[in-house]
């Protein structure tokens, strides 16, 4: 299986070129934006070293289905999908913070909570919780966004009174992020799953805010299985999830958590192959649709060609 971790096109109208820790985004003519959705991946904000055969695709079919899902909420930022890793749309000028919505206490929140902390980004933890537990209602507990390194934990009065959004602005986030993660939860539902977390970005385009990037994918987002859930919690077991945060835990338990003097571990064929499963499942499990992988011979040649031909119409 071939992974894509890098691309260099050179598109009729381009300006510049953005590498993200997972996408490679071309900006054209100053309005539209090519995402590419590599097949890189990352934990503890570092990029690994090999890259996850099919993953750019699994995450930009989610995205995209998602997108459609919730435009009703908010207009977003995508045009079109003309490949499967790819997906076409409007530039916006996005909000510095990631808005990151928590239904049950796990991941990040637990190991603060574990920690000894009850409250993160301002938001209140009651005593008394177990990991993986649901909150009595979610709670908002955004991240500065950051060009490099790590994202940093904010609360919603810090960012008003940095003047990084205006209280206006960062209400209306605060309204859409609940109504987006309220449509992620219905939807998880019916295919058997629990939208345990996620992140939302958000930019502005004519003045009005547009839903930004990915939604609701395995790299944003953490899914349960919501079959034997309650069960699990009662018996004291781990959650049964399809998430990214497998990958994190194979990285903690082999000595890394992206901390200085730290090495990645071995990713050996196995491991690779592996966490291309775990994608294939989330993506079958959440959209309820065979997942059916593209053509990847020569990966780059098949993107550049059907972005090509989307840009000519």
């Amino acid at each position: 299986m071939k992974a894509l971790t890098k691309t260099d096109f050179h598109f009729p109208g381009q300006l510049s070129k953005y590498t993200g820790k997972v996408r490679d985004v071309y900006s054209l003519d100053n309005d539209y934006l090519v995402m590419v959705a590599t097949d890189r991946i990352s934990a503890f904000d570092v990029v690994l070293p090999k890259g996850i055969p099919f993953k750019g695709q699994v995450l930009n079919q989610i995205a995209c289905k998602f997108l459609d899902a919730t435009s009703d909420i908010l207009p977003n930022w995508k045009i079109d999908c003309p490949d499967p890793m790819v997906t076409v749309g409007w530039r916006c000028e996005p909000f510095k913070v990631e808005m990151v919505i928590r239904g049950y206490l796990t991941g990040h929140a637990w190991r603060e909570y574990k920690a000894g902390k009850r409250t993160l980004c301002g938001c209140p933890m009651p005593e008394g919780m177990v990991e993986n537990q649901k909150f009595p209602e979610p709670i908002i507990t955004p991240t500065t966004k950051a060009d490099a390194g790590h994202d940093e934990d904010i609360s919603k009065e810090e960012i008003i009174a940095q003047g990084i959004v205006s209280r206006e602005d960062y209400e209306q986030l605060e309204a859409y992020t609940r109504a987006l993660y309220a449509r992620g939860c219905e939807m998880a539902a019916k295919m058997g799953l629990i939208l345990v977390d996620t992140k939302y970005e958000f930019g502005k385009r004519d003045g009005k805010i547009v839903l930004m990037d990915e939604i609701h994918t395995p790299d944003s987002s953490r899914y349960f299985y919501a079959e034997g859930y309650e069960q699990r919690q009662a018996a004291g077991e781990r959650q049964k999830q399809l998430s990214k945060e497998f990958v994190r835990e194979w990285l903690m338990a082999n000595g890394f958590q992206g901390q200085e003097g730290q090495h990645v571990p071995e990713m050996t064929e196995e491991v690779i192959a592996g966490i291309t499963d775990r994608y294939v499942e989330l993506y079958e499990h959440i959209t309820g649709c065979k997942f059916e992988a593209a053509e990847a011979e020569d990966i780059a040649a098949r993107i550049e060609k059907n972005i090509n031909t989307f840009l000519t119409r």
